[in-house]
């Protein structure tokens, strides 16, 4: 081995092409190059893998594995060879098969280190962490360094983290792990940080607060310094659990002599304050008042030591720190809620907020300061409080529009915090609507007075004023949803398209354009908002809902694929990336950060988002696929889907939608609650029920039409149609029982506020009827299913029932396509007015004749052999006028009025596009605007007519397909 560095492999020259070809995507040219090597050296095995690394990424997976298996069953212990089979079953996601290859190289090279440790890694990947905490003494034992030995004790931590006892996690794994540590400990041993953190991890979760804490201030403490304040950090944590009310008071208060302006220890300086008072504490009458050092334990102490970091402040030459004028605030809020007469020693929270607008009104964090104490105010102060500010704001001269502007950014600032700070009061609300329309006026002539300030500020900047174009259309939004004005929302959007124009980085204008394209039905405009907000990493769980919502149910088909697609590629690569970043913990002992990476996994895994994408996404392929391209059953097979498994964990979802995206100044009373938050994610719940069991009973649908032309005499055999039509049955059962919870749900009409959580489709697929005919449809499978068992001559009830049925699934169906009537985009006299509704009726009629047609599709199978049987029957008795039997009528009457709707449907269509390609948006008079927002509402117009025409298109095109599969619906 120590020769290597200095004469170069043979093989290693000779690898170095395919290599070369693989690192830059040419893997046909890898593969011939492997193949030419290989009939050279027949023996070389890594070019075997180099090859088979090559047909993976070509996508013959099948070929690249039994190559693969070839070289793993020789049990290579070569470098070369080791490490591409690791990249081929890595990138084939078998991580699993990487521990064997390990496993048996570490036999054959036992006291190799490298072996070892890659042997470990392996067993992190896929999380065997009692093999990991072998691997890892047995690495100790070969070498014995220290990060080895605490490999193996995190690994004993991570088997009681995730052990279902959790007694055995506090009796057995955990006293075990410490036992290792505190051996190390005796001996000297502990030489690093995260060495230490790892004791303090099993101390914690052991409960042994007080163990813990002798740690942290001995001399093992000493080597926490990665962190600043780390130490006290940790002390302040155990203080608290260990309801050492006394220490943690000294520490805070010792603290914040150091930094008056470290908020994070005020909440807790005051938090024991009133734990102190609670318990009656007084202090020692001898010594120290406890081992941190004076304790403030009455209210007067803690007033007098805040008073003081503020007169420390205000003597101060510089900028002065906000942190002790917060402090006041919120212990006079503290306070307050106690009933404490010091409150009143403390100053007016009036004058005391005004002159904290003086001192930092500048700075854009004024806002988020002052907001959260604005309930100290009372409502008749609020007008007052206003214009009190509004003295404190520098303005110019008043010019020919009537304002008077900003002179510079600063006074641009606190103008804005005024502004703000006035709707966080309710002030904006409490116009009427000529009130409103004037505010917009003026922010608007704000909005573009502030321009001027960032002319020379790059694309990448946010202009100073953008907040005001903010507000302003935040005000639109509030006029349309109180008026029902729908000037208002293109007047909003034109704005917001203008302020995009001069600030083309600024999300929140991204956001709410992206919100308001939604509500008016129009998806096309969203997707480059989308993509051009970059979501990173975790925004796709927590953001991705604002696409994935509405792509669909709008009828972008195509681009709905490409946004679940885009999310998907997330929730999947994260499994892989966790593992990594596992890994990289343990290599750099970043211990405490591993149990983070497992929740974060965890927390992705059992995401709603993720359940969600991946149902949709499943079903719009079988919408777009199924009968079309394959046939419904190989569409199932291909997709791998079952109708017994439910991979969805209903009992651990987790809701992680970032519910607070939007920038938002809205009075306590219209913001999100809790109650919106718990609410919504029933909604979403019930919603993703019926979605994932409709598509499981399409499944079983596909799995009993497999079976269904084989005449079976043991109906009731294992794994046989008894089987599956039990399987049906049940999941039929559980569809209805959750369409009667969903019905009573949207009778109590739950709103979410505008910028809350969007409301799901739940509403509007019940009130369409498309849930409902959906279920009929599916039910029908079951008859079919008996008149199989029974056969014709036995089932006159049963025939008169499945024609029934038929019957009614036409009328639900003509029903729910007439709720599709009326204009999606109308010009009435100079407004432009739009139907959203009428749009997503259309593809609830979509979707649901395609559920139909693989139903008939089913029928048919059933249909034909009864048909062929009865045929030959009549050829055996020479009788050709018997009549066609009740349910063959039927079936025939159900695809001719099929045929029948869908042709209205596809009318309907036409005379949808024709109508809004006839519209001449350039005729609308927008009377009262500048040329320049003329124009951008134009544009947004003529985003909307786009995007309708899109969907229109689309979904026609579906249709046009399906008309092709009913041509073929014969018996």
């Amino acid at each position: 081995m120590a020769a290597r560095g200095h004469v170069q492999d043979p093989n290693d020259r000779r690898l170095r092409p395919i290599y070369d070809y693989l690192d830059n995507g040419n893997n046909k040219m890898a593969i011939q190059q492997a193949d030419k090597l290989l009939k050279k050296h027949k023996d070389l095995h890594c070019a075997k893998v180099l090859k088979a690394i090559g047909l993976q990424r070509t996508g013959k997976q099948d070929e690249a594995f039994t190559l693969a298996q070839e070289v793993t069953s020789l049990e290579p212990t070569d470098d070369n060879s080791l490490q591409a089979l690791t990249i081929l079953y890595r990138e084939m996601h078998r991580p699993e098969l990487v521990t064997k290859l390990y496993e048996a190289a570490v036999k054959k090279v036992p006291l190799s280190e490298e072996y070892h440790s890659h042997l470990f890694m392996a067993y992190a990947r896929v999380g065997e962490y009692k093999k990991m905490q072998q691997a890892g003494m047995a690495l100790y034992k070969i070498v014995p360094k220290n990060p080895y030995y605490f490999w193996s004790v995190m690994s004993l931590v991570m088997q009681a983290i995730s052990a279902q006892d959790e007694k055995l996690a506090q009796t057995m794994f955990l006293p075990l792990a410490e036992r290792m540590v505190e051996k190390m400990v005796k001996e000297d041993k502990i030489e690093a940080e995260a060495e230490v953190q790892l004791y303090f991890m099993i101390l914690e979760r052991l409960g042994k607060c007080v163990e813990a804490l002798e740690v942290i201030r001995g001399p093992l403490g000493e080597k926490l310094t990665s962190e600043l304040q780390s130490r006290e950090n940790k002390c302040m944590m155990l203080y608290q659990r260990l309801h050492r009310w006394p220490e943690c008071n000294a520490l805070a208060h010792r603290l914040l002599l150091k930094n008056p302006d470290d908020w994070q220890f005020y909440p807790s300086y005051f938090d024991s304050l009133f734990h102190l008072m609670d318990q009656s504490w007084s202090p020692p009458e001898e010594g120290e008042h406890c081992s941190e050092g004076s304790v403030h334990h009455t209210v007067a102490k803690v007033v007098r030591f805040v008073e003081e970091r503020i007169k420390g402040e205000d003597s101060k030459e510089s900028r002065s720190l906000r942190g002790p004028y917060l402090a006041r605030l919120e212990l006079i809020h503290r306070l307050r809620e106690r009933g404490c007469p010091e409150e009143s020693q403390m100053g007016d929270p009036f004058e005391l907020m005004v002159q904290f607008f003086g001192k930092f009104g500048d700075k854009p964090c004024c806002i988020t300061d002052l907001r959260v104490y604005l309930h100290l105010l009372s409502p008749e102060q609020h007008v007052q409080f206003i214009n009190r500010l509004s003295e404190a704001v520098p303005l110019g001269e008043r010019e020919e529009e009537g304002f008077a502007f900003p002179e510079d950014t600063k006074a641009l600032q606190r103008h804005l915090c005024m502004f703000q700070l006035s709707r966080s009061l309710g002030l904006h609300h409490a116009l009427d609507t000529e009130g409103k329309l004037l505010l917009i006026t003026e922010l608007k002539a704000h909005y573009h007075h502030g321009l001027k300030f960032g002319k020379s500020a790059l694309k990448t900047e946010l202009q100073f004023s953008d907040m005001y174009c903010l507000m302003a259309a935040h005000v639109y939004v509030d006029l349309w949803t109180d008026t029902g004005d729908v000037d208002m929302v293109w007047q909003c959007l034109g704005l917001l398209e203008e302020g995009l124009s001069h600030s083309p980085s600024n999300a929140q204008f991204k956001l709410l354009l992206l919100l308001l394209y939604c509500r008016l039905g129009a998806f096309e405009p969203v997707v480059d908002l989308y993509s051009s907000l970059d979501a990173k990493h975790v925004q796709h769980d927590t953001i991705g809902f604002l696409l994935t919502r509405y792509a669909e149910p709008l009828g972008q088909f195509a681009a709905a694929s490409q946004s679940c697609n885009f999310s998907l590629r997330f929730f999947h690569s994260n499994q892989k990336d966790t593992s990594e970043y596992i890994i990289q913990a343990y290599k750099y002992g970043a211990f405490e950060k591993i149990p983070e990476f497992i929740a974060l996994r965890n927390r992705l895994n059992q995401s709603l988002h993720f359940a969600q994408v991946r149902t949709e996404r499943i079903l719009l392929d079988l919408f777009l696929e199924a009968d079309i391209v394959l046939s419904l059953e190989e569409s199932v097979k291909a997709m791998t889907l079952s109708a017994e498994d439910d991979d969805i964990p209903w009992d651990n979802m987790r809701d992680n939608r970032d519910l607070t995206v939007f920038t938002s100044w809205n009075p306590k009373d219209r913001q999100i609650t809790d109650e919106h938050r718990r609410q919504s994610l029933e909604e979403e719940s019930v919603w993703l029920r019926i979605r994932s069991l409709t598509l499981r009973l399409l499944a079983s649908l596909a799995a009993m039409g497999h079976t269904a032309s084989q005449k079976n005499s043991e109906i009731t055999h294992e794994n046989g149609v008894g089987d599956k039509t039990s399987v049906h049955s049940s999941l039929l059962s559980q569809l209805n029982q959750t369409l009667q919870a969903a019905s009573l749900r949207a009778e109590k009409r739950i709103q979410f506020p505008f910028l809350g959580p969007p409301s799901t489709r739940l509403a509007q697929a019940l009130s369409s009827g498309s849930c409902q005919c959906q279920a009929a449809a599916l039910q029908l499978s079951v008859h079919l299913q008996e008149l199989e068992a029974v056969g014709l001559d036995e089932s006159t009830e049963l025939q008169t029932q499945i024609c029934n049925c038929f019957k009614s699934i036409v009328v639900q169906l003509q029903e729910i396509l007439n709720k599709c009537r009326g204009d999606l985009m109308d010009m009435k006299e100079t407004k432009l007015k739009m139907l959203p509704s009428s749009l997503e009726n259309l593809i609830f009629f979509v979707e649901t004749l395609c559920i139909v047609l693989w139903m008939c599709s089913y029928c048919a199978k059933i249909l034909r052999p009864l048909k062929t049987s009865l045929q030959k029957k009549k050829k055996k008795k020479k009788d050709a006028n018997t009549a066609l039997p009740l349910v063959m009528c039927g079936f025939q009457e159900l695809t001719s009025s099929l045929q029948d709707v869908l042709t209205q449907a596809l009318e309907h269509i036409k005379g949808q596009e024709t109508g809004i390609t006839a519209l001449k948006l350039s005729a609308l008079t927008l009377e009262g605007y500048t040329q320049e927002e003329v124009s951008f509402t134009r544009a947004a117009m003529d985003k909307v007519q786009s995007s309708y025409l899109r969907s229109l298109q689309e979904a026609g095109e579906l249709l046009r397909k399906r008309a092709e599969t009913l041509k073929n619906l014969k018996i």
